[in-house]
C-alpha cells in the first residue's frame, strides 16, 4: 500500500492508494494509523472520496514523529568526501526535530544567517512496531514502510562544533514524503533501490541503497540497544556522495532553485528553495 498526508479544510487527512486511485481515508494522521496497526490491514480503512494529489497541500508524510534518528556517513563514497578520513565502525546517529520538517512542494528555507544550504537525498524508514533490544534478525518486522527525505544541511553551522545537531535542524530544511510505501511492497530492508538527487534538473547525487554501510536491520538493532522505538519513529539513513559542500567550487542551494530526490519504487520528492524572510 501507498499512503500520503495532506491538509483539507485546515485539518490533516491521510490518503491511501487503492487500485491505482488515491482515496481520502479520513481526518487522521499516518502516525495514528500506524499506532492502530491499520496501514498493514487496509481493509480496516474507510475508502472515501477519490482525490488528486496535484493541487493538494501535502504534509510531511508522518506528522510529528516521536523521534527522528539521522545517520551520518553511511555510504562509503560519501564518507570519503567528508572531513572524516576513516569509515565509521558504529553508526553516526544524531537527532532531527519535527519543527525542521516540510512536505512535498513546500519550500526548503535558506536561513538568514547562512548561504551554505546543502542537499542530501536519503531513504527514510518509518517504524511500525516499537520495542527495545530488537534482535537484528527480527528488526525488519518493526518497519511500517519507507519514504524519501531531503536533509537540508546548513554546513557552516554543522561544523561549528563536533556535534552536528544545530546545522541539521534549522526550521523548514528537512523535506519528507510525499509517499510512504509499506515494507511488503519493497525488497527486504529496501535494499538495491536507486537513489538520485537533482538540483534544477541536473543530477548531483546518484547511489543505491545496497551500498549502506549500516543497513536497516543493523540500524534498528543498534539504536534499540539504547533507545526504545515507538510507532511513527523515523530513521533517515544517510546520503550518497555528491553533496554540494564537497564540490570545488561548492554548490549550495539558493533562492529560486528546485531540488528533487527520487528513489526507485518509492517516488519523487520535489521542493523549491526560498530565502528566509526578514521579520
Amino acid at each position: 500500500m501507498r499512503y500520503t498526508s495532506f491538509l483539507k479544510d485546515g485539518v490533516p487527512h491521510v490518503g491511501a492508494q487503492f487500485d491505482g486511485q488515491w482515496h481520502d481515508v479520513g481526518a487522521t494522521t499516518l502516525r495514528d494509523l500506524i499506532e492502530a496497526g491499520n496501514i498493514s490491514e487496509p481493509s480496516r480503512l474507510t475508502k472515501g472520496d477519490v482525490i488528486q494529489l496535484d493541487g493538494l497541500t501535502l504534509l510531511p508524510v508522518v506528522l510529528n514523529p516521536p523521534k527522528i534518528f539521522c545517520v551520518g556517513l553511511n555510504y562509503v563514497d560519501h564518507a570519503a568526501e567528508s572531513p572524516y578520513k576513516d569509515l565509521p565502525t558504529y553508526p553516526v546517529v544524531f537527532p532531527r526535530y519535527a519543527t525542521s520538517l516540510v512536505g512535498h512542494g513546500k519550500p526548503i528555507i535558506r536561513p538568514l544567517v547562512s548561504v551554505e544550504l546543502d542537499f542530501e537525498g536519503e531513504l527514510a524508514v518509518v517504524i511500525g512496531k516499537g520495542g527495545r533490544h530488537i534482535a537484528k534478525e527480527n528488526a525488519l518486522s518493526h518497519v511500517a514502510g519507507y519514504s524519501i527525505f531531503n536533509e537540508g544541511s546548513i554546513r557552516d553551522y554543522q561544523f561549528k562544533a563536533p556535534q552536528w545537531t544545530i546545522g541539521k535542524n534549522f526550521d523548514d530544511t528537512g523535506a519528507f514524503g510525499p509517499i510512504l510505501v509499506t515494507a511488503d511492497e519493497l525488497p527486504p530492508g529496501a535494499k538495491g533501490l536507486k537513489i538520485e538527487t537533482r538540483l534544477n534538473g541536473q543530477t548531483v547525487q546518484s547511489g543505491n541503497t545496497a551500498d549502506l554501510i549500516f543497513p536497516i536491520d543493523v540500524l534498528i538493532s543498534t539504536i534499540s540497544e539504547a533507545i526504545t522505538f515507538q510507532p511513527g519513529d523515523v530513521i533517515v539513513t544517510g546520503t550518497p556522495a555528491g553533496i554540494g559542500w564537497a564540490r570545488k567550487p561548492p554548490l549550495f542551494m539558493k533562492d529560486g532553485d528546485v531540488c528533487e530526490v527520487e528513489i526507485e519504487s518509492i517516488g519523487l520528492l520535489r521542493n523549491p528553495v526560498r530565502d528566509e524572510k526578514k521579520s
